[in-house]
């Protein structure tokens, strides 16, 4: 432990923490733009800066470790007046119009010289050219709001393990972006939006469907549906000054009711079809392995996360076979929307627009795929984020707190908690499991407090083993089987998990992986700003959601078991063959 003094005021820390962190210890808020959360620091906005007794120079609070009997001045003088001029600098250098940036009002830099009384800019020179790279379907840059903090460079690199951004360039000329001021379509972009999500300013956005879903609900030609991930409920209410963490999925559907969309559902109704077709398409693969002695892909991974499957394409192409061939639930939705329901509601498919509202903006990426459009069209036509969707209610005058709760729509409106729990990282895992151990020993699974605790939690890389007893006769060949699980979110952590397959240290028989950290919860199209705080928060939300309805797998769901009967079939059937599954090729960028 070491006893320092902060403005005079004695606090005893442990000796490993920095300055920044024995500031906050004490509620003292140092202003920072490029400090991240389990991050190390890399002092490049230098805004935290204070004085410390001794030192000739400012020292930055988040790079500097904390020492017995150090005094440190947090609000002298002259680290004012330090911390304005690094202020009007970075402004100088700004080519953000606050009066027209989608950031205004939500941007930290604003915030920060707001804070600080600054009411002018005294420094006038040189700006680099602005460049607007909008070359992918999810993600838009714009190098001149760029204030160089490298936080996209952090979590690009080290959180998502990706490497699509740098720091190219030295002191003033220093730019961020793909390598050889490339775009990010030339480069192994996956498109999730974590960038975008840490950006403090407008330099990574995603790109806006804003217009597009206005001008489709205008059209009276024009079916307009809507549908909504479960990780949006969670997190919502927080662009209106809810707590983070409040469920809002009434008012959420009440308020899509005004804004125009002639029906309005729940993407957790494809989440509960996806369980049925995915376990069937586990336990066939298992049965293929065990029973038939066949070559099979096993682990099995998840497929329902766009970013990790450009991932795999990109960097595990060897291992495209082990993905499910399910389609992620939006994309399940739009092929059902635009076949099933549009046959029960006499509308070709050509005038029926589907419009998802999800916590990520690799779905904007996913909806465009050339594999999405088995429907005979486009499934998804566009993509709104959590931040979009609230821009919309926002601007169209409606009171978001003052508002009743509103009902999904039937008949793709029900569905289970084990279809809430996707929002998580562990619930696709969790809800496979529900499903796919009742129908193999005709009992419940056992739970320790309602879920299945191991893959619970922020932990980045989770495990857990289940042995099989007793199974139904058909499924004998699962009798004594231990079924080994793992749950991966952010890149970084499946890499791990990945390179630990590939050299044989791990075995498993199936993998979730989540794209962003927390999962959907934490997407990059989430409200800004998420640490674990708030993502726990959020998880519990999703939670609480799963426990308080009656109907928790998705088996259960009797809407699902009426779709199958009517439409579709029989899960892994020739009809939700052809819909709701897909494969994936390696990836290749123009630049290889």
């Amino acid at each position: 432990m070491a006893e320092i003094y902060i403005n005079g005021q004695p606090c005893v820390v442990e000796d490993h923490v920095t300055v920044l962190d024995a500031a906050r210890q004490l509620g003292l808020f140092l202003p920072t733009l490029c400090k991240m959360e389990n991050r190390s620091a890399i002092g490049a906005c230098r805004l935290c800066v204070v004085e410390i007794e001794g030192a000739r120079t400012l020292q930055v609070a988040c790079a500097t470790p904390v020492r017995d009997g150090m005094e440190i001045f947090t609000q002298s003088r002259r680290v004012r007046e330090a911390r304005q001029m690094i202020v009007e600098l970075l402004l100088s250098e700004h080519c953000g119009d606050c009066q027209t940036c989608e950031r205004s009002g939500d941007c930290e830099l604003q915030d920060i010289a707001r804070e600080m009384g600054i009411r002018e800019v005294r420094f006038e020179g040189e700006r680099l050219p602005c460049e607007i790279d909008d070359s992918t379907p999810a993600l838009i840059r714009d190098s001149g709001k760029c204030i160089k903090c490298r936080r996209c460079v952090t979590v690009c690199g080290d959180t998502q393990a990706v490497g699509a951004l740098f720091p190219q360039g030295r002191g003033f000329d220093t730019r961020i972006g793909p390598a050889f001021s490339m775009d990010l379509d030339e480069v192994p972009c996956v498109q999730c939006g974590q960038c975008a999500a840490v950006c403090p300013v407008g330099a990574i956005t995603e790109r806006d469907h804003i217009d597009g879903v206005w001008e489709a609900l205008q059209d009276e030609k024009k079916h307009v549906v809507v549908q909504t991930a479960p990780a949006i409920r969670a997190a919502l209410g927080e662009c209106f000054g809810y707590e983070a963490g409040t469920l809002v999925t009434g008012k959420m559907t009440s308020a899509l009711r005004m804004l125009g969309f002639d029906g309005v559902f729940d993407t957790n109704f494809t989440a509960d079809l996806t369980i049925m077709e995915e376990g069937t398409e586990l336990l066939n693969r298992l049965k293929k392995a065990l029973v038939d002695h066949a070559q099979v892909a096993l682990p099995m991974f998840t497929s329902c996360s766009p970013g990790w499957i450009r991932f795999a394409e990109f960097f595990y192409p060897n291992f495209l076979p082990n993905l499910s061939t399910c389609k992620s639930p939006q994309q399940m939705f739009g092929a059902v929307a635009k076949t099933y329901y549009a046959k029960k509601m006499g509308i070709p498919a050509e005038d029926l627009t589907v419009v998802s509202v999800m916590p990520c903006t690799a779905k904007k990426f996913e909806a465009q795929r050339s594999e999405m459009n088995d429907s005979g069209v486009q499934d998804v036509d566009y993509v709104l984020t959590t931040r979009e969707l609230a821009e919309m209610i926002q601007s169209a005058g409606i009171d978001f707190k003052s508002l009743k709760n509103g009902k999904m729509d039937a008949p793709m409106g029900l569905s289970s908690g084990a279809a809430d729990i996707f929002a998580n990282t562990g619930g696709v895992m969790e809800a496979a499991i529900r499903t796919a151990y009742e129908l193999v020993t005709g009992r419940p699974l056992p739970m320790d407090n309602l879920h299945v605790q191991p893959v619970i939690g922020l932990e980045g890389i989770k495990e857990a083993a289940l042995k099989i007893e007793n199974p139904l006769p058909e499924w004998a060949f699962l009798d004594g089987v231990e079924m080994r699980v793992a749950v991966a979110h952010g890149l970084n952590n499946a890499r791990k998990v990945m390179e630990a397959i590939k050299s044989g240290y791990k075995t498993y028989h199936f993998v979730e992986v989540m794209t962003c950290p927390g999962g959907c919860i934490g997407g990059g199209g989430q409200p800004r700003f998420t640490d674990d705080s708030v993502r726990l928060k959020r998880i519990n939300a999703i939670y609480q959601e799963d426990e308080g309805k009656e109907l928790r797998t998705s088996h259960n769901n009797p809407q699902v078991a009426q779709i199958y009967k009517e439409f579709l079939g029989e899960p892994l059937g020739e009809r939700s063959h052809h819909l709701l599954h897909t494969h994936y090729m390696p990836a290749k960028c123009p630049s290889d």
